[in-house]
Formats: structure tokens, sequence, C-alpha cells
């Protein structure tokens, strides 16, 4: 609802020398009888939260000189528009200069926000995230091509805001929303606020991989969107073996659970060699790349099935996360692996009651063939110590337990190593995306090494009963490295409205964790040396 400002013999005086300047909206669209205006730039200026209900609007730096530039006109309005603009909150003016048609205005809440310790996030990064957002989607609906941002006292979430705001998968539509070039207001900050790009056009594509028909990222397709993006770089080698080599590395969990479709099987391996000694031990990241997920034989419900075109979403952040470390020239050796295929029900699938042999000679039991990912996992983790590594992180959307555990607030981590869980809880407290540690027990390891017929099952024998801690206990029996981490992805997979600089779909998520991780990995190293 369009709130008129006008509501005083100054205010009507003020309106008459800056036309259309006294329009404003809480929340929405141009105002009644505005022509949306595709000439010059729109503009995102934040405002803090008044420590008193009636109290004036504190600007940021580059809110306080665009003030000067239109002699208080912009403040003057805002004084009249109601009481202060509240966190997230927006109000669009019209016509104040003539290079910026439209100016929207941010709530970012309390000025000092810092490390929120209940929360687990830094709030004042987290509120610059949600405020920008806002405000390029509101430039975004009035059809303005580009919009100068306000670094809000930190460029780089004002750019994680910006970018990860305006993303939306609509590669398939004819009716595209207007594509909106998000830019920096001033130049002060313009190294933190590329990085921030950088960032979030890592999430970006791994929103894009996640989100795209499971017919448009095959194992081969998705193989191909990688090495596409990392083809510029020098110092990256991706490898995409085919499935006869994953036959010769005895990968047969992996292979049990591709042969149930039509679609062969890829395992996708990356090397950047960031570090100018090559030698230098490698931080392995492996994901989970199932395209498709059907259950296999086990079936999954048809209602929401459609979902699980981004079941390959370890895979997705993971080589996003290469992605962005390469373009960031981060200082440290990565390497990535990804097995890609699909768990489909077919006369070759795997059947429930079905033994198959690991890379390391461990016998799986397949009591349900919907716990696919945990044996794609086994071998890939099983090849990751070929490296020698320094640690090992995996990521994956293992389980729907996980969901149920923390629902969309945070990734659950289960790790052997209280030194890698320090710098990923860390990594996640910078950018908002967050990790919770889980137990892992060996009361949950005997739940599946308790088994009939194999090694070990492929599900606790207590069915559902933690399902996401024994889905870790049976990802450990393949790890022998001392510094391990599995990353359970499956409840911060998609957004609704949870995270509120993510339009809805799927998340991305936590490749900026995964990311400002390495960063840290990388500058450790550097400090060490």
């Amino acid at each position: 609802m369009l709130l008129p400002c006008v509501r005083s013999g100054a205010a009507r005086r003020l309106a008459r020398d800056v036309p259309r300047a006294c329009s404003c909206s809480a929340q929405g669209p141009s105002p009644r009888g505005y022509s949306r205006d595709t000439a010059g730039k729109g503009l995102v200026l934040g405002v803090y939260s008044s420590e008193k209900d009636d109290g004036a609007a504190q600007f940021t730096s580059a809110g306080d000189a665009f003030d000067r530039l239109v002699s208080g006109k912009l403040r003057a309005l805002l004084s009249l528009c109601g009481p202060p603009l509240k966190k997230g909150k927006t109000r669009i003016f019209h016509g104040l200069h003539q290079d910026f048609p439209s100016v929207v205005v941010v709530g970012l809440g309390k000025k000092n926000a810092g490390i929120n310790e209940q929360e687990n996030w830094n709030e004042g990064k987290e509120n610059i995230r949600t405020a920008v957002a806002v405000g390029c989607r509101q430039i975004q609906d009035l059809e303005i091509p580009c919009v100068e941002v306000d670094p809000c006292g930190d460029a780089q979430a004002a750019a994680e805001g910006a970018v990860l705001g305006l993303h939306e998968y609509n590669e398939l539509k004819q009716k595209k929303k207007p594509v909106v070039t998000p830019q920096l207001h001033g130049s002060a900050e313009s190294q933190a606020w590329q990085k921030g790009v950088t960032y979030a056009e890592g999430q970006n594509l791994a929103r894009y991989l996640m989100e795209a028909p499971a017919n448009y990222i095959t194992p081969i397709k998705f193989a191909e969107h990688i090495e596409q993006k990392l083809r510029t770089f020098s110092n990256v080698k991706v490898h995409i073996r085919p499935e006869s080599w994953i036959t010769t590395q005895e990968m047969g969990a992996f292979l049990s659970v591709a042969k149930g479709s039509a679609e062969p099987p890829i395992f996708l391996e990356i090397h950047y060699l960031g570090s100018a000694n090559t030698d230098d031990s490698r931080l392995v990241f492996v994901g989970k790349g199932v395209t498709f997920d059907s259950g296999g034989i086990s079936l999954k419900p048809s209602s929401g099935m459609d979902a699980m075109r981004a079941d390959m979403g370890g895979a997705a952040t993971v080589c996003s996360a290469i992605v962005t470390a390469a373009a960031l020239n981060l200082p440290l050796n990565i390497i990535g692996l990804a097995p890609l295929c699909e768990n489909m029900p077919s006369g070759k699938a795997n059947k429930p009651g079905d033994v198959v042999r690991a890379k390391n000679g461990k016998t799986i039991q397949v009591d349900n063939t919907d716990a696919e990912g945990r044996l794609l996992l086994a071998d890939a983790l099983c090849y990751a110590h070929n490296f020698n590594p320094r640690a090992i992180v995996n990521a994956a959307t293992l389980t729907g337990a996980m969901d149920v555990a923390l629902g969309s607030a945070a990734t659950g981590v289960f790790t052997n190593s209280s030194w890698l869980w320090t710098h990923l809880y860390e990594a996640s407290i910078l950018t908002g995306d967050r990790v919770w540690r889980m137990p892992l027990f060996e009361h949950y390891t005997k739940q599946v090494t308790d088994c009939p017929l194999a090694d070990v099952s492929n599900i606790g024998k207590y069915s559902r009963a933690g399902g996401a801690c024994t889905a870790a206990a049976f990802l450990k029996e393949f790890v022998t490295a001392s510094h391990w981490a599995h990353l359970d992805i499956a409840g911060v997979m998609s957004n609704k409205d949870e995270v509120p600089y993510l339009r809805k779909g799927m998340a991305g998520r936590p490749t900026r964790t995964l990311v400002e991780f390495a960063a840290r990995l990388s500058q450790d190293s550097h400090n060490a040396k």
C-alpha cells in the first residue's frame, strides 16, 4: 500500500521543489501514475534504527553525503513519511536527483550490531545483506537496469546481499525479470565489494546447478559446466572420469547406484593448485552428486520428488567453492571430488538386501536403496586419501533426518577434528550461513556395523532413529584421515522465506562458508610460514 508523505504545508512546498519525491512505499511497486523509468540508475541507501521511536534518521556516510547533495531533502522527506524505518523495511523516493530516478532507503537495524553469540552469526553483516537485497529487488521491480549500492559500512556484505538477492533461475522462461546490474556507490571499498560479488556469484553458481531440471543437468552436463567455468584458470586441471575409469578404481558402491540409470556415471576430479608450492598438502572437498534421486527400488513418494534434482547439492557447493577459490586466487591447493550419477529404479538397480563392495574392500548391505548418497561418498572418501590430504570435507544432501533436526537454520557438521570444526564454525559466523556440530559417537557406529550379511549396513539397525548420525557413522567407516568433516546439507538445500536475501528455490548453501573456510585455512598456512 502506498503511503502519502505530504502531511503539511512545508511538505507540500518541498514536494513542489522535488517532483515526485514525496511518493514512498513501505514495501512494494512504484507509485500510481509514476512512469517506469529505464534511464539512469537506481540507488540503495542505508539508514540505521533510531534509539528513540521519534528520533531523526541516522544515515550511513553514503546516505549523509547524498542528503547533502540534495540539500537535505532526503532526510526531510524521510521524516515526513512516518516512524523511523525498521530493519529490512524500505521507502522509495523519486525525482530527488537527475542521475538516480529512484532512491530506495533501507533499514539496517542497530548501528553497532556485531556478533550475536546467541544466534552464532555477525548480526550487522546479516542486516546489511537483507536490507540491500530488499532494496535491489525494488529497483528491479521498477525496471531500472542498474543500481548503485551504499556499502553500508561493509561493502563485502552489501555486495553479497545485492548479488544473492537479485539472482533468480529463469533460464527456461520466455518472460524473464529485468536484469539489474548492482554497482558500488562510491569507490572507497571497491576491493571488498568485488570480493563480496565473487563470493555471491559462487553461491549463485551452486543455486543454478541445483535449480536446473535433471534432464538439463545430467552427470556429464554437470561436469562439463564446471569444466567450462574453470577453463580460464591456468592453475586448475579438470578430469572428467568415465565409467571405465570408475570400474578400474574398484568403486563398487558408487557403481551399484549408477547401474540403475540409463545415464552413465561420471567421477569429476578438480585440481586447484593455488599455493606457490604445488607440493603443499591438499584440502580435499568431496560432494555427493546424485543429479536425480528417485529413491531407486525403495521409491520415494511422488509428491515433492521433483526437488530431488538438487540431490547433487553437495557436489554443486564444493565445486562452486573451488571455482570461487580460483577466482579469488586463494594461496592453497584444493582437490575437488564429485561422484555423479542418477539413482533410478530399473531391472539393473540395487535391490534391498544386496551386498556391494566399496573401494577399501568393505562390504555393504544395501538395506534401503534410497540411502544411496553414502554409497557414492564411501568410494569417493576412500579415493580422497590418495592425496595425503591436510583435511577432507565432504558435503551432501544426505538425510531427511538432518532437516528434521535443524531445519534450515544451519548445516549439520559431524567431525573427528576440533581444529577443523573451529575453522568451519568461525567461517560460518562471518558468512551468516551457519553450521552446528552434531555427535559422531561410537553409539551410532554400532548401529551400522551390527549387520547380518556384510561389514556394514547402509542404514542404522534401529531404522529412522538418529538417521543423520548413523549416516555419518557409516561414512566414518571409510575415513582414516585425522581431520575429516561431513556436512549434511539436506536441511539447507532449499529456501522458502527463511533467508530473506535468497529468493524461494534452491539455496546453494553453504558455498560461501566453504569458501571462507578455505580462505582462513590459506591464511593459517601463510602465517605458519
